[in-house]
């Protein structure tokens, strides 16, 4: 797997190479890799540490695993390539953006303007067999994601982490709430997004909170959008 890896992450990984289970998750994806289709490709599996470097680390989204269909995933929880269609989630979470700021929604699926901003888009499992949800579970990356999530919770300058749905919510006993900050709410997915998550307005709290620290906020709204008309609405 490309490792374009600096600093901190970097040393983690160097940390993780070291350890018996991330040993076996690596033989473990040397095979799937070989005999299988799993998504993102080898060089897109760090793709969230290396456009969101530790030290600029001002948000984490926690995602659980990638998208398992054809080329939708690239490394960044609930990030699709740029071009292709925008999935469920992403769409109710656009939905929200667009009524949490009143800016139009975006049309395309990539977050990577998200993450050069220093929004962490981390999945807990980085890698996926096609087609299959959560065949990669249990299998080592758990571990490290948590290394990672660690290594934020002892970092001197407050994070603010975002959880959406209740493996996500797991991780705040892993956070110390003294110095970070979470927020909460249901899954994005069509499942759950009407249970609490519309309406939520995650983005305005997440900045609200990071000008109140001092933190230059998110410019969420740098994606691309659909024009809208002097009506208001979309064309």
């Amino acid at each position: 797997m490309k490792r374009d890896l600096k600093g901190k992450w970097f040393e983690l990984l160097q940390m993780a190479e070291q350890e018996p289970y991330f040993q076996q998750l690596q033989q473990f994806l040397a095979t799937q890799y070989t005999d299988e289709v799993v998504y993102p490709p080898r060089e897109l599996v760090f793709k969230a540490l290396e456009l969101t470097p530790f030290e600029t680390v001002k948000v984490v989204i926690l995602g659980q695993d990638p998208y398992h269909g054809a080329n939708q995933a690239e490394g960044l929880s609930f990030s699709v390539k740029s071009g292709l269609p925008v999935p469920p989630s992403l769409r109710n979470i656009y939905k929200e953006l667009a009524d949490d700021l009143a800016i139009p929604v975006p049309t395309d699926g990539s977050l990577s303007n998200w993450a050069t901003q220093g929004v962490l888009l981390l999945n807990t499992v980085l890698t996926v067999r096609a087609h299959q949800p959560n065949s990669h579970k249990q299998q080592g990356w758990e571990q490290f994601t948590d290394s990672l999530i660690a290594a934020l919770n002892e970092r001197e300058q407050p994070v603010v982490f975002i959880l959406w749905g209740k493996p996500a919510q797991q991780k705040r006993q892993q956070i110390d709430t003294e110095r970070h900050f979470i927020i909460e709410g249901p899954h994005p997915s069509p499942l759950s997004s009407y249970r609490g998550f519309f309406g939520s307005k995650p983005f305005s709290q997440t900045n609200a909170i990071l000008e109140n620290i001092g933190v230059e906020p998110i410019d969420w709204s740098c994606l691309k959008q659909e024009p809208i008309n002097q009506q208001g609405t979309l064309l």
